[in-house]
């Protein structure tokens, strides 16, 4: 990922605890959640783009090669609405495709681009924000131009989310600076925490308000007033969430591996172990027992059952 600052805003609000045992726990995931209904962090990227159909500064049209692209970070991970062998990944040099369920991978467009963030809020608008980058696509991913908005500290975005009540509400999270919000589409922000936001890598918002926030020192987080408070609901270093597009009670959750959850994030399971860890995990609309989840070993990971099991995809570079 991409280098974070040190500095922090001084704290105002205490975050509070979860009432679980202080004590650390081999793993993550046996810890109970109390995150029900997250929005899908991994949103699902337009048809355009998927079939190649998106601007390029360089490299559009370039050969496969097999297994992930070799690129300094993986980010993102979305699986095309109708084929779900056809998958887009966001990294930290732009957007890769795959038109084989992820074992050939091509670059296609936004060369030097970090693509940590996708949204697909509605119709053809499409949002990538993430290290030094903030682009909107109102055509599908066709073209992109960037977005210069007032209010923010700068452009270092690790995290982003749009409020599924309101697609001009969105959210940025800010390299050690903090959370903002715009309610204008994204023509301004203002300061929602300095608590929250300088350290968070994933970031969600969900269809009763909640916002969710998975800060890589303090676990995942949860807002019920705004941003105002929040609560520690999970002690875990989150890198991707994702839920299941026909069960919201069934999530996905990447860090130390690949964690499930069939209660709306209440319980959870280890469903996959990677020494090396996991980023961006994504279901597929068109068969949502299928997912993707990318490891940081340079793997593909798939699961046809639902997240329960899990293999490797084409070939480790």
């Amino acid at each position: 990922m991409a280098t974070k600052s040190k500095h922090r805003p001084p704290r105002k609000r205490p975050i509070q605890p979860s009432k679980q045992p202080a004590r650390t726990p081999r793993r993550w995931w046996l810890y109970a959640a109390a995150a029900a209904g997250l929005a899908a962090l991994a949103a699902v990227l337009a048809l355009t783009a998927f079939n190649g159909g998106g601007s390029s500064s360089n490299g559009s049209g370039s050969k496969s090669s097999a297994g992930l692209p070799n690129t300094p970070d993986y980010h993102s991970l979305l699986v095309n609405p109708s084929d779900p062998q056809r998958l887009v990944l966001g990294t930290h040099t732009g957007l890769y495709l795959s038109g084989d369920g992820g074992r050939h991978w091509r670059f296609d467009a936004l060369a030097g681009s970090d693509a940590m963030n996708l949204a697909h809020p509605a119709g053809g608008t499409i949002w990538l924000a993430g290290h030094q980058v903030f682009k909107k696509s109102s055509d599908a991913g066709t073209t992109w131009a960037d977005v210069r908005p007032s209010g923010l500290p700068g452009l270092d975005i690790h995290g982003f989310a749009v409020d599924p009540r309101n697609p001009e509400t969105l959210y940025a999270a800010i390299a050690g600076q903090g959370l903002y919000r715009s309610t204008d589409g994204g023509g301004s922000f203002s300061l929602v925490s300095n608590d929250v936001g300088g350290n968070v890598m994933a970031l969600a918002v969900t269809p009763d308000g909640r916002i969710l926030a998975g800060d890589m020192q303090q676990g995942l987080l949860e807002s019920r007033d705004g941003g105002a408070t929040w609560t520690q609901t999970l002690r875990a270093q989150l890198m991707g969430l994702a839920v299941n597009p026909s069960d919201p009670r069934r999530l996905l959750a990447a860090g130390a591996g690949i964690a499930l959850s069939t209660d709306g994030g209440h319980n959870w399971r280890s469903v996959l172990d990677l020494p090396d860890g996991a980023g961006p995990v994504a279901w597929s609309p068109s068969r949502p027992k299928l997912a993707y989840a990318v490891g940081f070993d340079r793997v593909l990971y798939r699961s046809g059952d639902g997240g329960a099991s899990w293999r490797p995809v084409g070939t480790k570079g």
